[in-house]
């Protein structure tokens, strides 16, 4: 008897074939009795009764299923539980360190240094990166170039020989002849060496999750949710490297670590030593051991596999089983299912979302198992087939003809060896049509086949390509499926010609936005949440530097001068009523002994009038008087400094000096004048409201220190000499200042409340009145002149134009700066203008890029990763102005590194806000100026009336001169209104493409409209409370509103969808009778068909195109259109329900968040309740929108629980409040037993800790 396990494998040139070649050439009486075993004994499912047929053929046998015991079978071989598992799709890894591998090897011609091998490198690459992510396939890519060195060189290095990544190949010394390496080899050689280490992964070492693809993060959550300590299970895949690498970085990944011991499973052949080396660093099995005895023994626990172990070897049976790759045959299904053969196994199957095609091809082996039992079971010897268990339909061809085989074509981009052939060609057009957006009155796009054997390809009307472009008729073939394939292919290379596909065959690059505008920039993922920079200081005296002298002046008088070790630009500023103004420096020299005069002074002044506080470190400028001749005045220094503690000679002083008081250090007083007709010993002022007889006595017991707590301190009260009259001087060294208007004292120079106190006890300070006014604002001058100085550096380093300077302060200024203004105003401004450029530039560059594919490429050029990487890369943070300049007593300018913290979201502000300055100082060309400099995907300097092509004449339909009158505009390209009017349902039969870029464009359009008006109109106003009124005029409700009771656009737009005209013509009624007020207050309420709004946003972007890409005339044609709507616009619009619901809750110090639970009512309306702590507010509240019923339901349950008494009342229902106090409680009392049996020094101590 011959045996034959899995012997369904008896087909075509297997070598189970071959011996039943053999087996036939024996005579009837010398054959062997044959027996085989198989689970699946039909491999095509399309042709059941064929292959079945074929199979008996072959091994000379018949087809007998179990028919008898089948309840005992079920019993001892139980069927899995099999799932479907979908997984998001990514081509983005931001997080992953770059420069990639793969990028420093393309820099190389990589064909002249692995030879043959570069081409599957190339494409194994790509697969694993896909599948896996750019670490796995840069690990891959380590290991793969590695052997193809060795090999292509025949160097004697053996992989085997090292179980570690390390690279083995050395340089071959000068006197070799043989096997020299190329320069560029030895490069690439030397850039292995350099990744060596990024790929060991010790015992400590973790595998991020952002380097993987979501795919691994799914599986990496299934075998989480699955794990128990006796767990095993298996994971299929394709390729043989995506095994390994997966074996290799799952017990790396950290949830994972410890859980899973993997080990990989590919059979033999076909994997080369670059695969044997790169297995060798698996951490379980790298010492020989047979991998499938280890996971036979428990030691591994998780198998990756290759279908090798889908059939044909005895492994233990699995609690779950995982197709990490999707399905591609029958047997591939029903051989790797009975792995999990435990009464609680599951079988998974890992599928991309949205991919129909697999699921449906997922679908149909289940279904067609079921039916193919039947089949096989009816093949009881001397029967026949019954007609019923067999599918008329199923004789659709699906073997290849040879002839078909041979003519086939593949399709490589050359600068990515990324290919299109045959097979993925239909899946390719597929994920194309899958992006397209859609409403809800349009079906999915997909690809339309036509024809029998030379088919017709039909793609959706909504891709934005000419009409020839959007139908295909591809070459006869023998057969409907190949014919298919032929004409997908085809269309497959007209899109790549198109740049619809890009050079990876994506419908969205995988690239970097930044590689697409030139760098990669900075890897954001490796950006701290706070930075430390080191930001340009115009502060410091560094030896060996030149000094300036930069004279101030006070009401165009100079008074001082301030010493400087950088050349600073002038500065002038109003300071109440005084102009103070700082002239630009002229170099001067100075000696050592001089410096120091210069320092002690500077030191004193500051301590004296500014803050009271010693200097951390020496002064970065100095302050100093100046002679009539306008050099520094040593001699008024030198009178300070030689009595630093104030002159006690009283003699003609009067009256306007600086006084301090020994009993009172840290406080500087301004004398009014000299009492000579008081003493000590005189009774006090009745104001002084004290029982005690003299000054003497009263100020005595006011300044002796009563505290325990505090050194003894008796204070000296002369008991004769005259007494004074003082004021104290408010101090501050703030240097906030407004932006605009003019500068105000920050403290009064004299008190109001006037003091007397003992001549005795007080000494005077040799600073002059006018020295005095210049150090009370020198805080403010400071401050202005750092802004000043980054303000003007950051404008000549990073090449932005010639904007507003107050803009440019203000856009440099983070929120933390407490500076009295900041850049989140222009911040809001820039948001927008970033946004319309980039969407003019993508949608010019790409005009055949469909709205999805555009909006993903868009979402990548204006995302905060993207622009504070871009930041970085061109070095803004240099220049942000992030240092706290509220009131505080100590003095920050001083010696010091120059570093500063600020957290990493101020850097993508900043960005944003340098572009809206730059808009807001000269339009859209200077807009684009900024943003070229900043390295921002905005196409270049050249305006867009210049960049882009002169507009088309095209006649426009007589049936829109009504709108063209109502926007004030007339059209020179008819064409761009018949787009903007014609809905996505009725582009199949319109001459254009619909309305989704327009409205694409026209989105960008009204935001900047919006918030540039609200900007100006709304000084005062914070970015929060520009965006949410912005976000009311440009809602669908407002939009819609405006298209309908302005425009009328319902009367002309192009539809093909009755239920869409019917939702519109009923909704237009509501729409006429609201008022612009209405609409913006209650704008919730209303939900409106969104092709209404879109009409609206695509005409704004038509107008824009038609005009010649000119912004202040589309701007002006939106502020005609949308003024009712704008003027009723503040920075106090009313919030929705929800919004209102939420803060009203939290602030009666509720810590529940109120939950919204859908339920659905009626098949075409959904309701909605609110609950809190449990309890129903309201509801179901049901509306055709679900963001209706949200409001609506808020707005009830709002009712409920501000009414006084009622049963759903707040106070009623909630009782945080309660809960706290006594949690607060219960942490003293706990507190208290916990220290209470404390002993120190034998003394029983007890100490409460009150939260």
């Amino acid at each position: 008897m011959t045996v034959f396990d899995e012997c369904h494998h008896t087909r075509k040139n297997h070598p189970y074939n071959g011996i039943m070649r053999e087996y036939m050439l024996l005579s009837t009486e010398d054959r062997p009795k044959v027996f085989g075993l198989t689970a699946s004994p039909i491999q095509n499912a399309k042709n059941p009764i064929v292959s079945l047929n074929e199979l008996q053929t072959n091994m000379d046998a018949r087809v007998v299923g179990v028919l008898d015991h089948v309840d005992e079978l079920a019993e001892h071989t139980p069927k899995p539980v099999e799932v479907i598992q979908e997984y998001p799709t990514c081509l983005e890894f931001p997080g992953y360190p770059e420069p990639s591998l793969w990028t420093c090897l393309c820099a190389f011609d990589m064909r002249s240094i692995c030879g043959e091998y570069w081409a599957d490198i190339e494409r194994r690459y790509y697969v694993t990166l896909g599948n896996l992510g750019p670490f796995c396939a840069s690990l891959y890519l380590f290991m793969e170039v590695k052997y193809a060195i060795l090999a292509t060189n025949q160097l004697d290095a053996n992989p085997r020989n090292t179980d570690d990544v390390h690279m083995i190949v050395s340089r071959p010394t000068a006197n070799e002849d043989e096997h020299v390496l190329s320069e560029d080899a030895l490069s690439v050689i030397d850039i292995l060496f350099e990744y060596e280490t990024f790929f060991e992964l010790s015992p400590t070492s973790t595998v991020p999750r952002e380097w993987c693809t979501p795919k691994i993060k799914t599986l990496v959550d299934v075998l989480l949710a699955h794990y128990r300590p006796t767990f095993q299970g298996i994971v299929f895949v394709e390729q043989r490297q995506v095994a390994t690498c997966l074996a290799r970085v799952l017990p790396y990944i950290s949830e994972l670590e410890g859980k899973v011991k993997c080990g990989d499973f590919l059979g033999t052949g076909g994997g080369g030593d670059s695969e044997e080396s790169l297995r060798g660093t698996l951490k379980y099995g790298s010492d020989g051991k047979d991998v499938l005895k280890l996971f036979r023994e428990g030691e591994i626990n998780l198998l990756i596999a290759t279908s090798v172990a889908e059939e044909g070897l005895d492994f233990p049976a699995c609690d779950i089983v995982i197709r990490f790759d999707p399905l591609q045959h029958m047997v591939a299904y029903v051989q790797s299912r009975g792995r999990a053969r435990n009464k609680i196994s599951k079988f998974i199957v890992m599928l991309p979302e949205g991919d129909i095609f697999s699921r449906e091809k997922y679908e149909a082996f289940t279904y067609a198992e079921t039916r193919l039992k039947d089949i096989y079971n009816a093949y009881r010897p001397q029967s026949t087939v019954p007609m019923d268990v067999v599918d008329e339909n199923d004789d659709e061809d699906d073997e290849t003809h040879p002839d078909d085989l041979d003519e086939r074509e593949r399709f490589v981009v050359p600068s990515t060896s990324a290919f299109a052939s045959y097979d993925n060609a239909i899946s390719l057009l597929n994920h194309l049509c899958s992006l397209i957006p859609r409403d809800l009155y349009t079906p999915p796009h997909l690809p339309v086949f036509t024809g029998d054997f030379q088919a017709t390809l039909d793609l959706p009307a909504a891709l934005p390509l000419a009409p020839d472009d959007l139908t295909y008729e591809g070459p006869l073939k023998h057969s409907k499926k190949e014919a298919k394939r032929a004409v997908a292919f085809v269309a497959v290379k007209r899109l790549y010609e198109l740049d619809v596909f890009d050079e990876y065959l994506l419908p969205v690059t995988g690239k970097d936005v930044g590689e697409e505008i030139g760098g990669v920039g900075v890897d954001y993922d490796k950006v701290p949440t706070v930075i430390e920079v080191g930001v340009r200081n115009p502060w410091g005296m560094d030896e060996g530097k030149r000094r300036w002298l930069h004279l101030v002046y006070w009401d165009g008088v100079p008074v001082a001068g301030l010493i400087t070790g950088t050349y600073l630009p002038s500065v002038k500023f109003q300071w109440g009523e005084t102009e103070v103004e700082m002239a630009k420096g002229r170099l001067i020299s100075l000696d050592e002994d001089e410096e120091e005069t210069m320092k002690d002074y500077t030191r004193l002044g500051v301590w004296h009038i500014i803050t009271t506080l010693p200097l951390a470190s020496a002064p970065s400028f100095f302050l100093v008087p100046i002679t009539e001749e306008l050099e520094p005045d040593y001699e008024a220094m030198q009178r300070l400094t030689s009595h630093p503690r104030g002159i006690q000679d009283w003699s003609g002083i009067t009256d306007s000096v600086l006084v301090v008081n020994y009993n009172q250090r840290g406080r500087t007083m301004w004398l009014h004048r000299v009492r000579h007709d008081l003493t000590p010993m005189s009774a006090p002022d009745a104001s002084l409201n004290t029982e005690l007889g003299t000054y003497h006595e009263y100020y005595f017991d006011r300044w002796t220190r009563k505290s325990p707590n505090r050194p003894v301190w008796t204070p000296y009260v002369p008991t004769e000499g005259p007494m004074i009259e003082v004021s104290t001087v408010s101090r501050s060294s703030s240097g906030v200042y407004p932006l605009y208007g003019d500068s105000k004292p920050s403290g009064k120079k004299k008190s109001s409340e006037i003091k007397i106190m003992p001549q005795g006890c007080c000494s005077w300070l040799d600073i002059s009145e006018s020295m005095f006014h210049v150090w009370r604002v020198l805080p403010v001058l400071c401050k202005r002149v750092v802004d000043i100085y980054r303000a003007r550096e950051a404008r000549f380093s990073l090449g932005i134009p010639p904007v507003d300077e107050k803009l440019l302060i203000q856009a440099l200024t983070i929120p933390g700066a407490t500076a009295g203004f900041n850049n989140q105003r222009l911040e809001t401004l820039g948001d927008a203008v970033l946004e319309l450029c980039t969407t003019v530039h993508l949608f010019n560059k790409y005009p055949h890029k469909h709205e999805g594919q555009l909006d993903i490429i868009r979402r990548g050029s204006i995302a905060n990763r993207f622009l504070c990487s871009r930041a970085l890369e061109v070095g803004l943070e240099r220049f942000i102005t992030s240092e706290t300049h509220k009131k505080t007593r100590g003095w920050r300018y001083v010696e010091e590194d120059g570093k500063r913290t600020y957290p990493r979201r101020s850097l993508q502000d900043c960005v944003e806000a340098l572009v809206g300055c730059a808009f807001e100082t000269g339009g859209i060309p200077m807009a684009l100026h900024a943003g070229v400099a900043l390295g921002l995907a905005f196409g270049g300097l050249v305006p867009w009336e210049t960049r882009y092509a002169r507009v088309e004449r095209v006649p426009v339909p007589p049936m829109f001169a009504d709108l063209e009158a109502k926007l004030g505009y007339t059209f020179r390209n008819g064409a761009l209104l018949r787009e903007a009017m014609t809905h996505p349902s009725f582009s199949s039969y319109a001459a254009s493409s619909s309305y989704q870029r327009l409205e694409f464009l026209g989105d960008a359009i009204l935001d900047l409209v919006v918030i540039h008006y609200l900007y100006r109109k709304f000084p005062a106003a914070t970015s929060h409370q520009l965006a949410l009124p912005r976000t009311k005029a440009v809602c669908s409700p407002a939009l819609a509103s405006l298209a309908v009771r302005h425009l009328q656009v319902h009367n002309i737009i192009f539809i093909n969808n009755v239920q869409l005209s019917t939702d519109i013509a009923q909704y237009v009624p509501h729409l006429e009778a609201a008022s612009a007020l209405t609409i913006v207050r209650d704008g919730w309420r209303y939900d409106p068909p969104k092709a209404i709004s879109d009409v609206f946003e695509a005409i704004m972007g038509a107008v824009l195109i038609d005009s010649g890409y000119n912004y202040s005339v589309t701007a002006g044609v939106v502020e005609k259109v949308m003024k009712d709507v704008l003027e009723v616009l503040s920075p106090d619009v009313c919030l929705d329900p929800v919004t209102v619901l939420t803060k009203w809750v939290a602030g009666n110090k509720c810590r529940v968040n109120v939950e919204f639970r859908p339920q659905t009512k009626e098949p075409e309306s959904e309701g909605m309740l609110a609950y809190l702590h449990g309890i129903l507010l309201a509801g179901p509240i049901v509306s055709r929108s679900m963001s209706v019923a949200k409001n609506l339901a808020a707005e009830k349950a709002l009712e409920a629980l501000k009414e006084l008494g009622g049963e759903k009342s707040l106070g009623r229902i909630c009782s945080c409040a309660v809960e706290k106090i006594m949690a607060v409680s219960e942490a003293i009392e706990l507190q208290m037993e916990i220290t209470e049996d404390s002993d120190v020094g034998g003394v029983s101590v007890v100490s409460v800790s009150v939260p």
